[in-house]
This record gives structure tokens, sequence and C-alpha cells, in this order.
């Protein structure tokens, strides 16, 4: 399906999935509606979760912060009307503390950095209206990409990082 402006919305979903590894700011203003919703932000920080351009690239700064080199591959986008599927792999290296938070925005758990690489497999769903996003959701590898950077099985040294991590990020709030 092609959009007004000539491009398809199957182009649209697959710039913005890239851009969360190195867009600007303008990048998402000009590919994500002010009405759109992340339906993944409910366990990301808090100004994650406000929609629209400033809360997607707000999720795109917590990822590039606890991962450097975040990177996405695409390997298959499938669109039917407005509503798209993107299968791809993102990796990276986990050189700060990841935060994640409970749906009523308080420090669910923190992992400090492992400097481990990780490459996992994702699928993305957008919905596009008006050339733009307007709802995206994943399905992800969470469990791959916690074995290949050391959460999990956990050591007890690793708990003992995680609790204080956990402790800072707190205090930071």
């Amino acid at each position: 399906m092609s959009t007004t402006a000539g491009v398809s919305a199957g182009e649209i979903a697959a710039r913005s999935i890239l851009m969360m590894a190195d867009g600007e700011r303008s990048d998402f203003d000009e590919l994500v509606h002010p009405r759109a919703v992340n339906q993944e932000g409910k366990v990301e920080p808090p100004e994650c979760r406000v929609g629209g351009p400033e809360g997607f690239y707000a999720t795109a700064r917590w990822l590039r912060t606890a991962f450097e080199g975040l990177a996405y591959e695409i390997h298959h986008v499938v669109a039917d009307g407005n509503l798209v599927a993107v299968n791809t792999t993102m990796s990276g290296r986990h050189v700060a503390p990841f935060v994640v938070y409970t749906p009523d925005g308080a420090v669910d758990t923190a992992f400090p950095p492992t400097g481990k690489t990780f490459a996992v497999t994702q699928s993305h769903w957008f919905r596009i209206e008006d050339d733009k996003v307007v709802e995206h959701w994943a399905n992800r590898d969470d469990l791959g990409q916690a074995q290949q950077l050391g959460w999990v099985p956990p050591t007890p040294a690793y708990l003992f990082r995680m609790a204080r991590a956990k402790s800072q990020a707190k205090r930071a709030m």
C-alpha cells in the first residue's frame, strides 16, 4: 500500500525501526504521529510513556544509553494495508544500567552493565496513518537477550550488583 507521499507503509515502519539506533529527534517528528502509542512503553522509563515523537525518541535514548553500538538488521517487512510487521535482529553491547519499570512508573529491575554483546530477533508491528506511525507493539526474545548478557542465570555477585543498581536507579528518580 502506498501512502499519499509515495512512501509505502512498509518503508515507514522499516525506517522507524532503524532510527531507534541512530535517528535524530527530527527523524522522529517526521515518522511518528503526535498521537502515536508505543504499547511496549509500560515497562519503560516514565518519559518514554508520553507517546508521540517525544516518547518514541525517549525510548531510543533509553536503549542507546544502555546498549552501545545499538543496531537493527531488517530481515522481512510484510504489510497488509496500514498494518506492518517487521522482523529484525537487534544487537549491541551492554555498557550502562538497563532499568525496567513497573506499570505505575516505579523501578522494577536494574541490570548493571556486563560489557557483553547480544543479538536477538524481534518482531515489531506498526499501524501507519497519514504517512506516520500511530501504534507500535513488539514480540522480543528477552530471554535470549538476558542469557547472552549474563543476566540469567544470575550469579550471586551479579544479584548483588543488580540490587545495588536498583537502589541507585530509585535514588536517581
